[in-house]
């Protein structure tokens, strides 16, 4: 597998992975469009939130030029606990995300509070995508981290415009949301062990035992 595939595949999946219960919400936000609420709203909002969540990872990078990588891999452990805590909690994730947005839904504000709104909302449902981000930053070079900087940008338009196409085909939304749920956590699990051979830290665990 060429460098390029590699990194591509990774930084797609580690975005789909991260962003299941965002795209939940973004169903939610184009179901409520109206002339307060527009699609723009919820794209500039998206972007402004995931924004802030890449600001609050990108310290690890700059850590991952000082520490040695083969003790940076360690953080690859985060994306398989949080991948195992969705196993122990899936039943208790769809709520959150729902009370969440059922407020959303009321509010006739104007086009910078919504736009703020959205951004908010998905500043706040990203908790876990920075728990998983920090390690793949940390262990990246910045080809790398370009590289997936640049798939995950592109991964929020397509994504906003899934979300709206999807507002159209209520069955498959429902169908993608439930099924989605379910693989998140092994996807999860398989990027902290992507992470942690990537950055040969199992060279630490094997001679440990």
């Amino acid at each position: 597998m060429s460098w390029w595939v590699e990194k591509l595949s990774v930084a797609a999946i580690c975005f789909a992975a991260t962003n299941i219960d965002d795209i939940i919400v973004l169903i939610i936000f184009f179901g409520q469009t109206n002339q307060n609420f527009r699609p723009k709203h919820i794209l500039i909002g998206q972007y402004l939130g995931f924004s802030m969540v890449i600001i609050a990872s990108l310290p690890s990078f700059f850590g991952g030029l000082l520490i040695p990588k083969v003790w940076i891999g360690l953080l690859g452990f985060l994306p398989i606990a949080i991948g195992i805590n969705h196993l122990l909690t899936a039943q208790n994730q769809e709520p959150d995300i729902k009370a969440v947005t059922t407020d959303f839904r009321h509010s006739q504000k104007t086009m910078l509070a919504q736009i703020f709104k959205a951004a908010a909302v998905t500043f706040a449902n990203g908790g876990d995508n920075i728990g998983v981000y920090v390690p793949l930053f940390a262990s990246s070079d910045l080809a790398s981290l370009l590289t997936t900087l640049c798939v995950f940008m592109i991964g929020i338009a397509v994504w906003c415009y899934a979300a709206y196409l999807l507002t159209q085909k209520p069955a498959i939304a429902r169908l993608l949301t439930s099924y989605g749920h379910k693989a998140m956590p092994f996807v999860l699990i398989g990027l902290g062990i992507y992470i942690i051979f990537e950055s040969e830290t199992y060279r630490l665990i094997t001679h440990v035992f």
